[in-house]
């Protein structure tokens, strides 16, 4: 984990290539008193960070990202509100790594959607 306790993975299923990830965002993290303060929100690149390591998790691999497209932030994650996430990985092998398609939702709201390509390091 890139950055110690920002996050903790409740569960984690996945099979053919399908994962569902629900994790709890530390709302008492130090990242939110500068994002902002009195007024918390998850960075994006943390939310991308997120997705990098649990496709590495999945896949038993270390990646580097070499490109995102259609990343899409809809809604604002407050860790005080809504902590509590669920991330949708759809990852597929390409011919130079892995494509992952995401999708993050608190409760019925899309908060996130994007599509990363990693290679393999």
């Amino acid at each position: 984990m890139l950055i110690k306790d920002f996050y903790t993975i409740k569960t984690l299923e996945h099979d053919d290539g399908k994962a569902v990830a629900n994790i709890k965002i530390n709302k008492d993290h130090a990242v939110f008193k500068g994002h902002f303060p009195g007024n918390p929100v998850t960075p994006g690149v943390c939310m991308m960070q997120i997705i990098k390591e649990l496709s590495e998790q999945i896949l038993s691999k270390k990646l580097f990202m070499a490109s995102a497209s259609n990343v899409k932030f809809m809604a604002i994650i407050n860790p005080e509100k809504t902590p509590d996430l669920e991330l949708s990985l759809d990852i597929s092998e390409t011919e130079t790594g892995f494509r992952v398609k995401n999708i993050t939702k608190f409760t019925d709201i899309v908060a996130l959607k994007l599509s990363i390509n990693y290679k393999v390091i």
